[in-house]
């Protein structure tokens, strides 16, 4: 997905846009870049960060650099910030972002007169730059970003800034979250509200759904106001979350410890320990072992010191083994044990089926699974969630395809989605015996929604029950 931090400061901001975008490494693993302005102009810099951590790639640049206003990411996709110059002015721009209507927008701007876009290596038109030739469609830089905000199909939220200041714009349904810090002398706009914590900042204010601001070292102004229709994307909780942010009020530990509660009280099953794949279903494992009072314990340590995040690289054969490889047992809590194992979903199905695998190997007697989501039957259309390019590399819509001869219609499909249905009895039994647990249970949708505790209203569920 990807995550962005932004820094107006009194003072040179470089130390705290380099650890506020370092807070943000949890969101992507491809490419980090920097960008500030200061008495000689703007600077850039930009690394790929997939083999070596934000920190170590830009240790060097943070020595060098140095301005009064910064902005930098942490990107899954395309390299950014970019410079761009136009009759705006030369400004740098940042984006997290999902465009689904691309070749619409590049064709509507060719007609317009735009000349030419640059090709990434992989053929792709650059995100960013599409948002920055949009934005330069309009006669100022509000109207632009407002323009560009709106003529996206899928999400976006961006910052961009220039020698007048930093602007902020969250996606027009507020999919991605933008918070604001403030400390004596300096504003900043991040993603991740703990970003910017250690650095001295507090909570200033959380952005609505397509607002804009506009921020110095000395103030931060509203220049539009927020909608009133929001769908903040759900999965931020269930699993993109750091476990100490909080989005829309909800703290992102305190939802998951919620939900293992939740799946606590509507379970049966009596096995010895609870426990978590590290690490994002720790939280939900501690709720559930509190509200059942079965045991919680570690009986697999995941090795992080050199491993990277196990859905890197992107060759498939590869992730596989990096997520078996970087788990490691502990015996005695493993062996002759019965244990139900809580993870954030299921997607693939292949690493958690690799997983079971390896605690069978390790001697336990039953591995029984709790998905703190329900089954996910639809690919996103608002965030760069996975990069899976077909709904059937989701194992629950291949096992409905099997099941319905691949004749399966979204009338259909909203019948697996309901967990009180026969199908999706017989579909959760499928998953189960496909991937070789003791038993399967997924997380409710309305249970978890609840965990949430915000308006249902505002939460998008479309991976879940295809509800845009």
């Amino acid at each position: 997905m990807g995550g962005f931090f932004g820094v107006a400061s009194k003072q040179d901001c470089v130390f705290d846009l380099f650890f506020g975008i370092d807070y943000h490494s949890h969101l992507g693993t491809r490419r980090g870049g920097m960008a500030v302005y200061g008495e000689e102009g703007f600077n850039r810099a930009i690394h790929n960060i997939e083999n070596a951590p934000f920190r170590t790639k830009f240790d060097k640049d943070m020595q060098t650099m140095n301005g009064y206003y910064g902005i930098g990411c942490i990107s899954d996709y395309e390299p950014q910030p970019l410079i761009v110059r136009s009759h705006h002015g030369t400004y740098a721009l940042t984006t997290v972002s999902k465009i689904n209507n691309v070749d619409e927008l590049v064709k509507k701007l060719f007609d317009n007169g735009h000349s030419h876009f640059l090709e990434m290596s992989g053929g792709d038109i650059n995100a960013t730059e599409l948002i920055a030739s949009l934005i330069n469609q309009k006669s100022n830089l509000i109207e632009g970003i407002k323009y560009a905000i709106d003529s996206v199909e899928g999400s976006v939220s961006l910052l961009l800034m220039n020698q007048a200041g930093i602007y902020a714009a969250r996606d027009k349904f507020g999919r991605t979250p933008i918070v604001i810090g403030h400390k004596e002398g300096a504003f900043c706009a991040s993603f991740e509200n703990f970003a910017y914590k250690n650095l001295g900042y507090k909570d200033y204010k959380e952005l609505g759904p397509g607002e804009i601001v506009a921020f110095t070292d000395e103030s931060c102004v509203t220049l539009v106001n927020p909608g009133k229709n929001m769908k903040i994307c759900t999965f931020l909780w269930v699993y993109y979350g750091y476990p100490s942010s909080s989005y829309e009020g909800t703290s992102v530990e305190q939802m998951r410890y919620n939900c293992g509660a939740k799946m606590a009280m509507r379970d049966n099953v009596k096995p010895d320990i609870v426990a978590g794949v590290p690490d994002s279903g720790t939280a939900h494992a501690v709720g559930y072992a509190n509200a059942s009072g079965v045991p919680f314990s570690r009986p697999f340590i995941k090795y992080t010191p050199t491993w990277p995040r196990s859905f890197m690289p992107t060759i498939q054969s590869k992730r596989n083994l990096i997520a078996k490889m970087k788990l490691l047992a502990v015996d005695e809590l493993i062996r002759d044990k019965s244990l139900l194992l809580i993870d954030d979903s299921i997607v693939r199905g292949t690493q958690l089926r690799e997983t079971t695998e390896f605690l069978y190997e390790s001697g336990a007697k039953e591995v029984h699974i709790r998905p703190a989501c329900p089954p996910l039957l639809y690919g996103c259309k608002y965030l760069n969630f996975s990069r899976s390019t077909s709904e059937m590399d989701l194992i629950a819509r291949r096992v409905i395809a099997r099941l319905e001869d691949g004749k399966e219609t979204p009338e259909i499909i909203a019948e697996y989605a309901n967990p009180d249905s026969e199908k999706y009895e017989r579909m959760v039994e499928e998953i189960r015996k496909e991937l070789n647990f003791t038993s399967l249970r997924f997380n409710r949708l309305d249970d978890m929604l609840d965990s949430v505790g915000i308006d249902k209203c505002n939460l998008c569920t479309y991976c879940w029950d295809g509800r845009e």
